[in-house]
């Protein structure tokens, strides 16, 4: 069985990691940069970065982290916002990303994801779904779980997956930001229908919730941000509580 990843999350605002709830009430959490040394140094397996900042200079704001990001770090990072074209991951790329996050241009435009797969890969090709749960059904959501859409979680999932994608990065929305655990019964589903990792994302808040998370929705990696950015669990904690539960994990960076 592969290891299940720990991925620490940096949303990134004018040059500044922040964190909020249900995708409001933002807070600052420090520098990224510095934020993304400490978790490499604690044995985070990934990073994410996520650049919220609405700007018109967009790819150059974006390729200047992704620069900055690896000239400082030696962890493999993934880096998403705004992302709308083949060249404008192209510049990523050659900046130094590892991964690119896609989420709302995907979503207004599916046969991106092809050409993306195609050109450089379905191993680099990282599509994030921001959902919210209603009476029947999971919605997805765009521009920061601003604006719903006719797609369906699940179906909308499979689709890309079909199309190419190397991995889903599933967020609650409802989750996101409250502590109170992630959308097990959701990240279920979506593990057991899909043959490509999926991410948990939204409403981690203790050891025990990264712990539900593998167990019984058989995630294939758990992301979480004000946790960390706050000091609340630390990684090599967290990774030894996983490791006493049998959850295969990698334990050699920091030991």
């Amino acid at each position: 069985m592969l290891a299940k990843r720990i991925i620490p999350c940096l949303d990134v605002k004018n040059g500044r990691t922040v964190k909020g709830i249900n995708f409001e009430q933002l807070r600052d959490a420090g520098d990224p940069i510095e934020l993304g040394k400490v978790y490499s140094d604690q044995g985070a397996d990934e990073l994410v970065f996520l650049d919220i900042t609405a700007t018109k200079e967009k790819r150059k704001t974006l390729g200047d982290l992704a620069e900055s990001v690896a000239r400082n770090l030696n962890i493999p990072f993934t880096i998403g916002g705004g992302i709308k074209s083949v060249e404008e991951v192209e510049v990523l790329l050659a900046k130094g990303a590892d991964k690119v996050s896609i989420n709302s241009a995907a979503v207004r435009n599916p046969d991106l994801i092809d050409e993306l797969a195609l050109k450089f890969g379905s191993q680099c090709i990282v599509i994030a779904i921001d959902a919210k749960q209603t009476i029947n059904d999971w919605i997805v959501h765009l521009a920061g779980g601003s604006i719903p859409t006719e797609k369906e979680l699940f179906s909308w999932a499979n689709e890309v997956q079909d199309r190419g994608a190397g991995e889903i990065l599933f967020t609650s929305m409802d989750h996101d930001g409250t502590k109170a655990g992630f959308a097990i019964d959701a990240l279920r589903t979506m593990s057991r229908r899909l043959s490509i990792p999926v991410i948990a994302s939204g409403g981690a808040g203790s050891i025990d919730h990264f712990i539900d998370v593998f167990q019984n929705a058989e995630a294939d990696a758990g992301l979480a941000a004000s946790i960390f950015h706050f000091g609340e669990i630390s990684i090599p904690e967290l990774k030894d509580a996983l490791y006493q539960q049998k959850i295969p994990i990698r334990l050699n960076q920091y030991s």
